[in-house]
């Protein structure tokens, strides 16, 4: 673990001198020290840091549950649907065309619609932070987004079991589904009304005492949101929601953040150790297909965002590379569909293509610039009141 650590830091202090950002080089210290990689292994079975890793995606959406207010839901929920409908229709669309045409199975082909279609929640918190951009007016449907993925990723998964295993009970399948959703239903409905509530439950001065409460929680109910169908990171999200409405919400924002960037390395690097790369060049065309409808499709998605929300071409260029990585869930649906015994190339295929989104997301939201000289809008009088970097978002509504 220490080595881990101190390999994720060294690269990234080198990349940091060139102006790279740090996700793709915490990947790429996975890869290069992995057990698929020749050379010094510092960790030959990935399984042996997967509770860290978890811990680390935990903490990173637990943070953007921070950051994502109340009101911001109550504000702008119909328009937030609307941009997460509209970039899920465009993206999971896509991928099952994408899937279908490539020809390597019905089941396969839906598992392809869930890669190219859902963005990594953990990749867009930390760009988002990264690049300091949580106060751009942009970033709340961006952040809308995120959570309707989310919400559709855990219907998605709790449908999608019984079909790519070869189950015939469709009662199942749609008990599966009815649970996820009932539980989602419940934790809205603690955000929506049990806030006072919480907020006296977890207050007070000692800050030890606080961060030991913030993280039993998020990481509890991460955990009994995964044992009823739901995705873990959306249970911390929703416990984050939570905690940044209460009157502590400010000093935990303060408190996670050393935790969420020391195991948010892990998480990365972790996710390193899971790529073979002597396996890629087998898919190599295919990856690349992939890529390109995720680009064309991810900007399509910024301009119909930037439409909804009237933006100007800044923004939009923001919302469509901010949401273009992939990630944590592809792994999971390659996972799935390794156990279920489908096309052998699915593996490779999911491994390559989100390597490349991976190291080309975080690049392209930092040069996002230069995909809004291309975007339809008027420049020169919407982006004027966009920063290109904002000041952290407490600040901007004055926690």
């Amino acid at each position: 673990m220490g080595g881990a650590f101190l390999a994720a830091a060294v690269l990234a202090r080198l990349g940091g001198r060139i102006g790279l950002p740090t996700i793709p080089l915490f990947i790429l210290a996975g890869i290069l020290l992995g057990p698929n990689t020749p050379g010094y292994v510092l960790v030959s079975d990935p399984h042996d840091l997967e509770m860290l890793s978890l811990l680390g995606l935990v903490l990173l959406l637990f943070y953007l549950g921070l950051e994502f207010h109340m009101d911001d839901l109550k504000t702008g929920g119909r328009k937030m649907a609307l941009a997460g409908g509209a970039y899920l229709a465009l993206n999971v669309g896509a991928g099952l065309g994408f899937g279908f045409a490539l020809g390597w199975g019905t089941a396969e082909a839906l598992v392809l619609a869930g890669v190219l279609g859902i963005s990594s929640s953990a990749i867009v918190t930390k760009v988002l932070v990264d690049l300091g951009r949580l106060g751009n007016p942009e970033t709340r449907p961006v952040l809308g987004i995120i959570v309707v993925e989310d919400i559709f990723l855990a219907l998605y998964l709790a449908a999608l079991q019984p079909v790519i295993s070869g189950a015939d009970s469709m009662a199942a399948a749609v008990g599966d589904a009815g649970k996820a959703f009932g539980f989602l239903l419940l934790l809205a409905a603690a955000a929506r009304w049990g806030t006072k509530l919480i907020g006296r439950l977890i207050a007070t001065r000692d800050n030890e005492l606080l961060v030991i409460s913030f993280l039993g929680a998020a990481v509890l109910v991460a955990g009994v949101s995964e044992w009823f169908g739901v995705a873990d990171a959306i249970g911390a999200f929703m416990v984050g929601l939570m905690l940044g409405s209460t009157s502590s919400g400010a000093r935990i924002r303060e408190l996670v953040h050393p935790l969420r960037d020391a195991f948010g390395a892990i998480f990365f690097f972790a996710f390193g150790l899971s790529i073979a790369p002597g396996d890629l060049p087998t898919v190599l065309w295919p990856v690349l297909a992939a890529v390109a409808v995720t680009l064309l499709m991810n900007v399509l998605a910024g301009i119909v965002v930037g439409r909804l929300y009237r933006f100007g071409p800044r923004p939009s260029a923001n919302v469509a590379t901010s949401l273009l990585a992939r990630g944590e869930f592809a792994l999971i649906l390659a996972t799935m569909a390794a156990t279920a015994g489908l096309d052998d190339r699915l593996s490779p295929f999911i491994a390559g293509y989100v390597l490349i989104l991976a190291v080309l997301g975080p690049l392209a939201a930092g040069r996002a610039n230069w995909l809004a000289r291309i975007l339809p809008g008027r420049a020169a009088r919407q982006d004027a009141e966009v920063p290109a970097e904002a000041e952290p978002v407490a600040a901007s509504r004055g926690a």
